[in-house]
């Protein structure tokens, strides 16, 4: 676990180990070593000073009781903690930060209160991080958001405290009060930590009924008093005081704007993901921490691959995933024909890049094309590939112990499935995650051509729709698809933002959120709306619904960042997606490894949405776009079926994995911490459970998240260790009383 945490406050003194020193002084002497991260792993380095006159900070100046630095709360660290610079507002790095992930610097050596700090992979120079230092000084934020590659700024001048968050949010700000200021952190369980919170079943209700929906969310965390700032915003801190400003400029009115150029928003797509994959390519290469003193040596039927990866340490250098989709096709490709091949440590300039595919053994039939595809792929003589192949023992529900993550999230299911596969990877890996949510358009952007009276672009997205019900047999139906789906697009363009919240929270509260989804046009129709109940809404209880659906209600006085429903709604999957996301990267983590999605990163977000709707709307724009992407890296020969998509085996897999692990499931939910919370009854989702064992239709990713919440819940409440120490504080951890349990209101 990798995360920044610090805090300001109207008092100057917060017992960072050691003395803040004058002119010239970059940080605090002294560093707290040991454990980190949630309990378990991390490290410690030592910080240094350079002389000069001591000012007010750290526990040296905590000498009178009138102090507020003499709090015993005030000496708290995190544990495993790296000091950036310390009093009066200090700032820590916790986790397995490489050396070259953390860089600092100050905007004049006579002025030390006036600096800045990049955790991530960045690819801005030194004189770039300069001149945004002293942008964002003067108040332009978005200077520290225009450079390649994932990261947190964090900008300190005087007593103001600026933390800029990106744009999807896969790089999160929380904050929470503490102290008679505001902590701050990348992290929400160790602010948690610091002030003990309790678990907020309000926010957890809203996750599993309406996880799409920021409304039902707001900017709560799975922790009461732990907050988050939204994506695309940044955190000002004034002496304690919040502030919370976005950077980004949206357009909040319904109106036509002027059609982008569509060369000039693909070549610009273009220029950021290939800086996107520079910025990786470009950084220090690293070797995996702790490697074997010696291979053991050939195994019948194991490659060298197969047997590092069955000791559970990433390759060095650099790789890519190759599932046969377009999304890690382009990424790989680029990664091995960019200047500065992706070689090894010991491998010289123009070695091979790693290529890795899954090859599911336990559901072989629906993926023979897309493994094909692969196949193909790899045949650039760029690209070393590997193929993992696994059987029962991969699939979804196959292990359910793993670590704890941050919050909650479907991924949990399939972490130790995902694990094996990227422990054949290398030490820096990049994946295809959010290429769909950043290129392909939600279908509600067919209510913004309607509200632009663009009505001629909609023809081939509604044709493929209705092709796509014929090819499933409903050839009658077909012939209404066009009419149903204008309808649907129509209704929501003409439909208000509070309206549209007003009738998904009456929705709630009647039991309405059962959806049948059988096919595209069906997902396309239930899409076409202001917010809809997420597949797991359909096992929360009636109490639990009603408490979302007031959320809901609440929200609909509230005017939204845009009030163009397709805009709106996209944006909402995206930061979904992020957060998910989020908890795949720390439920799979493999020590030494980074997992790269330069599809979420700002610059990529950024480009994508100056795409024109007209283009993203049309079938098969996200594979036209990569592959003019590729065409311009010299790559002009794809294989058949580029861009093709296909979820049906996922499915089958994740059917085939809940059946072999269904006692366990049903003993985990025998008496569950939801039930005991008040959000299901343990005997509703136990026969739904065995009802999908059986084959009878029920919502896979619905069962997924509960299941997922479940698991997750369990891990917080057996968890021992805690984010911090120090040497007067008592013992601070998160959820300290369990979860509460829920009283039924009499009737």
């Amino acid at each position: 676990m990798r995360w920044l945490v610090g805090w300001s406050s109207i008092a100057a003194s917060f017992g960072t180990a050691g003395r803040v020193f004058g002119q010239g002084a970059g940080r605090a002497a002294g560093q707290a070593s040991g454990q980190g991260g949630y309990g378990d792993g991390g490290y410690g380095r030592g910080g240094h000073g350079d002389g000069g006159a001591p000012l007010r900070g750290g526990l040296a100046d905590a000498a009178h009781p009138d102090d507020p630095g003499a709090d015993a709360e005030r000496t708290v660290h995190p544990v495993g903690a790296q000091l950036l610079w310390g009093d009066p507002d200090p700032l820590w790095a916790v986790g397995d930060w490489r050396p070259d992930e953390i860089r600092t610097l100050t905007a004049d050596p006579a002025d030390p209160f006036t600096r800045l700090a990049v955790l991530g992979c960045c690819g801005a120079t030194d004189a770039e991080l300069r001149r945004a230092l002293y942008a964002a000084r003067g108040g332009a934020l978005r200077h520290l958001t225009q450079w390649s590659g994932s990261y947190t700024a964090v900008v300190q001048a005087g007593r103001r405290i600026t933390v800029v968050g990106d744009l999807a949010g896969a790089r999160p700000v929380f904050y929470t009060p503490w102290a008679s200021g505001t902590a701050y952190a990348t992290a929400a369980l160790p602010l948690a930590d610091l002030i003990e919170a309790q678990l907020d079943i309000g926010h957890l209700a809203a996750l599993l009924a309406c996880p799409d929906s920021p409304e039902a969310l707001g900017d709560g965390t799975p922790y009461a008093g732990v907050r988050r700032i939204p994506p695309g915003h940044a955190l000002i801190l004034r002496e304690g005081s919040r502030e919370i400003t976005g950077y980004e400029q949206v357009a909040s009115l319904a109106v036509a704007a002027p059609e982008a150029d569509a060369e000039r928003a693909v070549e610009g797509v273009r220029e950021a993901l290939v800086d996107a994959v520079r910025a990786r390519l470009t950084a220090p290469r690293h070797a995996p921490d702790v490697l074997p003193p010696y291979d053991p040596g050939p195994v019948p039927g194991m490659g060298p691959a197969d047997r590092r990866a069955a000791r559970g340490a990433p390759a060095p250098g650099v790789g890519a995933d190759l599932s046969g989709g377009s999304a890690s096709a382009t990424l790989a490709l680029l990664a091995a024909g960019l200047p500065g091949a992706p070689g090894s440590l010991l491998s010289p300039a123009g070695a091979r890049l790693l290529a890795v595919t899954f090859n599911d053994l336990a559901t072989p039939q629906g993926r023979e094309a897309e493994l094909e595809r692969a196949r193909a792929i790899a045949a650039d003589p760029r690209l070393h590939h590997v193929v993992v192949a696994a059987a029962a023992e991969a699939l979804p529900y196959a292990e359910l112990d793993g670590p704890l993550t941050d919050e909650p999230g479907p991924s949990l299911v399939f972490a130790a499935r995902e694990r094996r596969r990227l422990a054949a990877g290398s030490a820096d890996h990049f994946t295809g995650h959010g290429a769909r949510q950043v290129l392909d358009a939600h279908p509600a952007r067919m209510a913004d051509l309607l509200m632009d009276r663009r009505r001629r672009h909609l023809l081939r997205p509604v044709a493929a729709l209705a092709r796509s019900a014929s090819a499933s047999g409903a050839s009658g139906e077909s012939l209404l698809v066009p009419l149903t789906v204008y309808s649907a697009a129509r209704r929501l363009a003409r439909t208000s933002y509070r309206a549209g919240m007003e009738a998904a929270a009456a929705r709630l509260r009647e039991g309405g959120v059962t959806e049948g989804s059988s096919g595209p046009v069906d997902a396309s129709l239930a899409a076409l709306t202001w917010s809809r109940p997420g597949p797991a809404a359909g096992w929360l209880t009636g109490e639990a619904l009603a408490e979302v659906s007031i959320r809901l209600t609440v929200a609909a006085g509230r005017p939204p960042l845009s009030l163009r429903p397709g805009e709106a709604r996209a944006r909402s999957l995206l930061a979904r997606h992020a957060a998910d996301h989020r908890v795949f990267e720390q439920a799979v983590e493999v020590r030494s490894q980074r997992l790269h999605a330069p599809f979420l990163d700002n610059q990529v977000v950024r480009a994508a949405r100056a795409l024109p709707e007209s283009l993203r709307v049309q079938p098969g724009a996200r594979a036209a776009i990569l592959r003019t992407v590729l065409s311009s890296a010299g790559v002009r020969e794809f294989p058949p079926g580029w861009g093709a998509t296909d979820r049906v085996p996922n499915e089958t897999a994740t059917l085939l994995g809940l059946r072999a692990a269904l006692s366990l499931l049903l003993d985990l939910f025998a008496s569950p911490l939801l039930a005991d919370a008040g959000l299901i009854e343990a005997r509703v989702v136990r026969q739904a459970l065995i009802d999908a064992a059986e084959g009878r239709p029920v919502p896979l990713d619905g069962l997924a998240e509960l299941v997922s919440m479940e698991l997750w819940l369990g891990r917080l409440l057996a968890r021992r260790g805690t984010c911090w120490t120090g040497t007067s504080a008592a013992r601070r951890r998160a959820v300290p009383e369990g979860v509460p349990v829920h009283r039924p209101a009499l009737s």
